[in-house]
This record gives structure tokens, sequence and C-alpha cells, in this order.
């Protein structure tokens, strides 16, 4: 049966950030994931989940200046000292809240540079980073994520992300597949689920209802159907991750109203 952690930066909009770790523990999330951890001490956050009985599952490594519009590093030419600095920092952080996997974003393509001519920063960097967190035990994952939510992301599509795997060579690092992401750039999932899962390079799901991204259950997607797919092919290739909900509560900032948008929940907690 999927297990499914709340994402903390989206989900209970409505509380404080660490009034949220304890709302997700009543609504029967035994995992969570958030964007970045950095703005609090690792003791507090590792505190907040144990008291919740709550796993950290995942988090992002530091993405450059994320309030002047940077959404990663990776593929950024000059950068690769800072790349390197906030790998370490993560690694940390990852240690400290027992998270076995980071993400790790491309980053948006400079201007009038094509992907063809940065892509090589980028397997090195990722090649680096990999070999770093194998120290530790710990996994890295790139996410393809779609242009129309982050003009000019590096990296958009699935068989993109399982190229770059091949040629790292990494068996620590993973792909981040995100629903939402690969159905408005490529639809087909439940293909992409059976051909994708197996190869074991997929460490982590990410769902949200498209085109809103609300509630799994408001929009275009057939998620039951989805989770059954993950459910069957995850049962035969052995595969054990989390799906993240990265979603906006279709309630907003309303009190109680992630916990009322559950209802997709019940069946599958």
């Amino acid at each position: 049966m999927p297990r499914f952690a709340a994402n903390l930066s989206m989900l209970y909009p409505e509380l404080d950030f660490l009034g949220r770790f304890e709302a997700a523990a009543r609504d029967g999330f035994k995992g969570v994931e958030f964007l970045f951890p950095y703005a609090y001490e690792a003791h507090e956050l590792s505190a907040r989940l144990k008291a919740n009985g709550l796993q950290q599952v995942l988090f992002n490594a530091p993405p450059g200046n994320w309030d002047q519009g940077e959404r990663g590093l990776a593929c950024i030419p000059g950068r690769q000292a800072e790349f390197r600095a906030g790998i370490g920092k993560a690694l940390a952080y990852a240690q400290a809240l027992e998270c076995p996997r980071v993400h790790v974003m491309a980053g948006l393509l400079p201007a009038g540079v094509d992907r063809e001519s940065v892509r090589p920063i980028y397997v090195d960097n990722l090649r680096w980073a990999a070999a770093e967190a194998a120290r530790y035990g710990l996994d890295l994952l790139i996410e393809p994520i779609n242009t129309r939510d982050i003009p000019g992301f590096f990296l958009n599509r699935q068989d993109q992300a399982h190229e770059l795997l091949a040629e790292i060579g990494a068996a620590n690092l993973k792909v981040q597949m995100d629903l939402y992401h690969c159905q408005v750039v490529e639809g087909d999932l439940a293909t992409k689920i059976r051909q994708y899962l197996p190869t074991g390079r997929v460490g982590h799901f990410q769902i949200a209802g498209v085109p809103e991204r609300h509630e799994p259950d408001v929009g275009e997607l057939n998620y039951a159907y989805l989770f059954g797919v993950i459910d069957e092919v995850a049962q035969q290739c052995g595969w054990s991750g989390w799906l993240g909900c990265e979603y906006r509560p279709a309630r907003g900032t309303q009190p109680g109203g992630t916990s009322a948008g559950l209802g997709w929940f019940a069946r599958w907690k």
C-alpha cells in the first residue's frame, strides 16, 4: 500500500511551520517532507519529528537565492563552490533528521545559454554530490519540473533524467517522479510508472491534482487508479518509498482546510 508524506511547505498553511508537524500526525500521516529546513536548527526539527512519531523522508538542498527567483545551482556556471557548500549543509541536516534522501534542484538556464552548454557542469556537480552523499549512505534526487510553473528550468522530462542517471552512474542518484509535473509536460503516467519504477532509479513520488495543483481527487487525473498501479508495480519490484503530498489545499488558509480536504486519503492511510 502506498505510503504518503505530508508536504509541510504546502499543507496546513493556516498554521505556523512548526505547528504543522502535529497537524500532519493528527491526520494520520507517518512521514513528512518540506522544501527547506535551514531556517530552523536541526535539533528543533528533530524534536518535532520525534514528538509526533514522524519520519522525515525528503527535503531540498539549498537552491541559491530562493527569494530572488533562483531555483537551484547545479547547472549554473561559476557557482560550483556555493553548490558544494550547500550540499555539505544539506547532508549535515539529513544526518541530524535521519532523512535518507535529499532533492538537488537543477536550476534555471542562464539567459542566452542553451541546455547542452551547461550540461557538463550539471553532470560534474551531480557526480561530486552523489559521491559525497554516498559516504553517509544517503540518496540524492533530481526532479523534472514543468516549464509552466518554473519557466526555464533545466530538467523537464523523465527520459532526460534517466539518461543523466545512466551517464553519471552513481547508484545513489535517483529520480524524484512528480506526477503533477509529469502530467503537465508528458502525460501517459501509468505507462511511465510501469516503465521506470522497476528500474530501481525512482527514489520518490510526489502528487497533486492537475491543473490547479490542489488535492489529488480534484482535477483531470484518476489518482485512485494511479495509486493502484504504483502499489502493483511496487509489490512486483520491491519498491518501498513514499508519495509526497505536494499540493496546495483548495480551501487555502481556511482553518482546518487541509484536514477537510483529506477525504481521498482516508482509504489509503
